[in-house]
């Protein structure tokens, strides 16, 4: 497509279309590509995403590309929107296709299952440390960014100055993003929350309570934040929207995918069962075995995040998984392993 101004998203799905328009609305040259040709065709024709962002109406100047080649190079910004298994497949695809000087950003959630690396430490391993790059996190859901209802994300990169245009060219009148250099941290919160999303939904699925609700999620962001100190987070980003902010949205609404697993393996569904009805990727399944593994390795004891791995891989009934957290030895509440 010649050398860009603007940005290329990889990934046309709900949050890859969504990110696209807003962009674009923000006045940003915008190009959105996607792995299905068919798929393309329709977001040209209909001028909206009808099977993963229904409603949500592509501004005229949001450009739609079947061809990766095209899309990528001459490309000043990349942003990639897959899921994390599909991470380091397309790093590796565009590789030979970025200029030199491009940067790169994703809104990947996610530890790599096989490696329990973070995806900035997969993009450095594929791409090598010279390329600029970021990830974009934070509470938000897709049907609401599509919609042009207000919102707040995170823009975390080493190079301030790369964070700084990101956020820039992605702020607009109903839509603020804030800056941060915590790469680990706002990975690591994107990453555990997903798995405890599941969990939540579990509990209010079997009718715990909102007193269980608010334990999990206030326990769970203990967690949170012990495994991403011992990775070598700051402790205060998890108090912020990529910690607290997109822990507590994807536990309470039922507009998460991870919640709503919880929700149907309540109900006595299985996981491929719950998947089908759910019609996308639930990436707190995959989170919660990532997190198993990662915390394991670290020595960083996580007993929320251990008893949804248990329920997810092991059979575990969720009852006996909360009568376990119940029954652990009493401790001061800040305490390590508490």
């Amino acid at each position: 497509m010649g050398e860009q101004r603007g940005i290329v998203i990889l990934g046309a799905g709900s949050w890859g279309t969504a990110l696209a328009i807003q962009f674009a609305r923000s006045g940003t040259p915008t190009v959105l590509w996607g792995r299905e040709e068919d798929h393309l065709d329709r977001l040209i024709d209909d001028r909206e995403n009808q099977h993963y962002l229904p409603g949500a109406h592509f501004p005229d100047s949001l450009v739609i590309e079947a061809d990766l080649e095209r899309a990528v190079t001459g490309a000043a910004m990349v942003l990639i929107v897959v899921p994390s298994h599909a991470f380091r497949v397309t790093l590796k695809q565009i590789e030979p296709l970025l200029r030199k000087d491009a940067r790169l950003a994703w809104a990947t959630k996610g530890f790599e299952v096989e490696t329990g690396l973070l995806p900035h430490q997969v993009a450095s391993e594929v791409l090598g440390k010279d390329i600029a790059t970021a990830v974009l996190s934070g509470p938000t859901f897709a049907k609401e960014v599509g919609a042009g209802l207000p919102t707040a994300m995170t823009v975390a990169s080493a190079d301030d100055a790369f964070a700084a245009e990101l956020a820039e060219s992605i702020s607009g009148e109903n839509f603020r993003a804030y800056t941060s250099g915590d790469m680990v941290g706002v990975e690591v919160g994107g990453a555990v929350k997903n798995a405890l999303a599941i969990g939540a939904g579990i509990c209010d699925g079997l009718g715990f309570g909102a007193n269980t609700r608010v334990a999990l999620i206030t326990r769970g962001l203990v967690e949170m934040t012990r495994l991403g100190v011992a990775l070598g987070a700051q402790p205060a980003t998890f108090m912020g929207l990529a910690g607290m902010g997109d822990l507590v949205l994807t536990c309470t609404d039922n507009l998460s995918r991870n919640r709503r697993m919880g929700l149907a393996l309540a109900a006595g569904k299985t996981v491929a069962e719950a998947e089908v009805e759910i019609g996308q990727v639930v990436e707190g399944v995959k989170a919660a075995d990532a997190v198993h593994r990662v915390a394991a390795k670290a020595g960083v004891e996580m007993p929320i995040c251990e008893q949804i791995y248990r329920i997810l891989y092991q059979g575990e009934d969720p009852h006996a998984a909360v009568s376990a957290l119940m029954q652990r030895d009493l401790k001061s509440e800040f305490a390590p392993g508490s």
